[in-house]
């Protein structure tokens, strides 16, 4: 049975298409002029570069209307259990992949920054992380609304050509200000499925080259590998703010241990990045 916060949900969404059917605008059937487009420029590139995945620490109604009000907003939400529909499951689109959600903020990525013109981004339904006194307790997600996302995250991949290293979450994009999806979000199930980057296990023990894994190494050339896979550094930081986007990374790709620590295997595991997904120069 599908609850009330649901029920609620797909009378929203189908409010949504049908307003989006109405506002349509169609050309009209007789024009007072008339395009050429036989020349093309070649100045123009995709708009939409990145995939950002967020998760809403809350639940499905209160990020329902959270992100259907005039302050934040984003193209997807997938809830923690996605309710079927004629045996599929349902993921709600509340922005046109066309037009710009504000799901990103202050952000960076390779360079560039204001990754809202730039993206697409989903939010899981997901309560984020509880303190405690050992430090913040992450909770997991769902495997059917992982399969869901992975479904819809592919689709958009490849609608876009968007390269792997451009499948972010939003602690990539602003290490300073967020944590999610957090450390157990499955980016390694991820790429297996075709969306995102991950580091191959034995390119990353060659360039581990028999050190403890723990070993420290300069962080100054830690942040420089990190700052040429796409993460924002610069000479201004201050060592917490260093240490934030340290722990971003390894909470991407090295889960067991995302102290922000500059260690030797995580070190290895960018170079393996930098290497299996060269930069495109985009």
């Amino acid at each position: 049975m599908i609850g009330k916060p649901v029920r609620q949900g797909l009378l929203t969404a189908a409010l949504l298409l049908l307003a989006g059917c109405q506002g349509a605008s169609h050309p009209a059937t007789d024009p007072a002029f008339r395009l050429e487009t036989t020349r093309q420029a070649q100045g123009a590139d995709q708009r939409i570069r990145f995939l950002v995945i967020h998760y809403t620490a809350e639940d499905f109604h209160n990020a329902l209307n959270t992100l259907t009000d005039e302050h934040v907003s984003a193209h997807y939400l997938i809830p923690a259990i996605p309710p079927l529909e004629n045996g599929k499951p349902v993921a709600w689109q509340l922005v046109p992949e066309s037009m710009r959600a504000w799901h990103a903020g202050a952000s960076g990525w390779r360079g560039r920054n204001n990754l809202n013109d730039t993206s697409v981004g989903i939010e899981l339904e997901n309560k984020g992380y509880s303190h405690y006194l050992l430090g913040k307790k992450f909770y997991p997600f769902p495997p059917a609304q992982i399969d869901l996302l992975a479904n819809l995250s592919k689709e958009i991949v490849e609608r876009y050509q968007i390269e792997p290293r451009n499948v972010v979450g939003h602690s990539d994009i602003a290490p300073q200000r967020k944590d999610d999806p957090g450390p157990l979000f499955p980016w390694q199930e991820m790429a297996e499925r075709g969306v995102g980057a991950w580091p191959d296990a034995n390119l990353v023990k060659q360039y581990l080259a028999g050190r403890n894994p723990q070993e420290p190494v300069e962080q100054a050339q830690l942040l420089a590998l990190l700052k040429a896979y796409g993460y924002s550094v610069d000479d201004n930081m201050t060592a917490q703010q260093q240490k934030r986007v340290i722990a971003a990374f390894q909470m991407h790709f090295r889960q067991s241990d995302y102290r922000g620590n500059a260690d030797a295997q995580t070190e290895a595991i960018v170079r393996a990045l930098l290497q299996q997904f060269p930069d495109k120069n985009d």
